[in-house]
């Protein structure tokens, strides 16, 4: 494969706000889920590499934490500056938006996008939503208005529509280059760091306050045994109270969300697990860079 001249790799950068579907994009566009997804903003915390190879060419696409305005918050700050560091890296980058809509922060995501020198595609996202059709073509051309993108796609990265496309495009704007990764490798990440997110998906889903923006996961034992795998997982929260939310009448939310998250893992790694949740409380640390960076929100940030 590799000593096919015509062969094209490169990294591909998808940026957007906050929910606008880059995660389940990526997901799709890989055939195996990678990127966790909610319908909560934000639910993104970390550049996540998910790698595709055809016989022609191997897409290395970058998921990114939604850029957002704000950003006086320490979370915040670590989100903005994960995504926006992938803007230097990328080879080209798909900018996401949702149909019939285009916000302020859509507005400020686009200014950066201008400022940069690798082809930018634009994908508009969710028209599978749109009940009234004749509206989207006045929408591409507003758009296209303004900025020369290299090229726009209506798609709908949860029915696949148009993925097919978007990948025939993104290939053309690759360079030719060897893969860098192996065939058969779909992401830079380790299982550990995918059973956590799992896990942390699962307390988005369930919890429907604001909590999970005050919560994150941490791995503290993964062990392959003979018969199964052992994990022990923390669930760090904030304050006290968000503690007994976790955990739930008689502990029933917390079995809940074990009960999913180990069929998920198991899924993944295709063998048995045993899985162990404790909820523990550390003050403030989504405020706090020091304890934002023992928790490992420090990785994205090394280029």
């Amino acid at each position: 494969m590799s000593d096919n001249k015509s062969f094209r790799c490169g990294y591909v950068g998808l940026i957007g706000r906050p929910n606008v579907g880059k995660s389940t994009l990526m997901n799709h566009m890989i055939g195996q889920k990678i990127s966790i997804t909610s319908h909560k903003p934000q639910t993104t915390r970390h550049r996540i590499l998910g790698i595709s190879t055809t016989p022609t060419a191997q897409f290395v696409f970058v998921d990114t934490p939604g850029l957002h305005q704000g950003g006086k918050h320490a979370m915040s700050r670590y989100l903005n500056r994960a995504a926006a560091t992938t803007l230097n890296d990328v080879d080209v980058v798909i900018f996401i938006i949702e149909a019939l809509r285009f916000t302020d922060e859509d507005a400020a995501v686009l200014q950066k996008l201008k400022t940069i020198e690798v082809p930018v595609v634009l994908a508009i996202n969710k028209v599978d939503r749109v009940e009234e059709k004749e509206k989207l073509l006045p929408f591409l051309a507003e758009m296209g208005q303004k900025m020369d993108f290299a090229d726009i796609l209506p798609i709908s990265a949860l029915k696949d529509t148009n993925l097919k496309e978007i990948g025939q495009v993104i290939e053309k704007h690759l360079p030719e280059s060897a893969p860098f990764f192996e065939e058969d490798q779909i992401t830079d990440r380790s299982v550990r760091f995918l059973a956590a997110e799992i896990i942390r998906e699962k307390l988005t889903r369930t919890l429907h306050q604001e909590l999970p923006y005050n919560l994150t996961v941490e791995i503290e034992k993964f062990e392959h045994g003979a018969e199964q795998t052992l994990i022990h997982a923390v669930i760090w929260v904030e304050r006290d109270n968000q503690k007994g939310i976790v955990i739930g009448n008689k502990g029933e939310r917390l079995k809940e969300i074990g009960k999913q998250s180990r069929l998920d893992i198991s899924k993944l790694i295709e063998r048995r697990v045993h899985l162990e949740l404790w909820v523990k409380v550390k003050e403030g640390w989504s405020d706090d860079e020091r304890a934002l960076h023992s928790l490992g929100y420090n990785d994205d940030l090394k280029s």
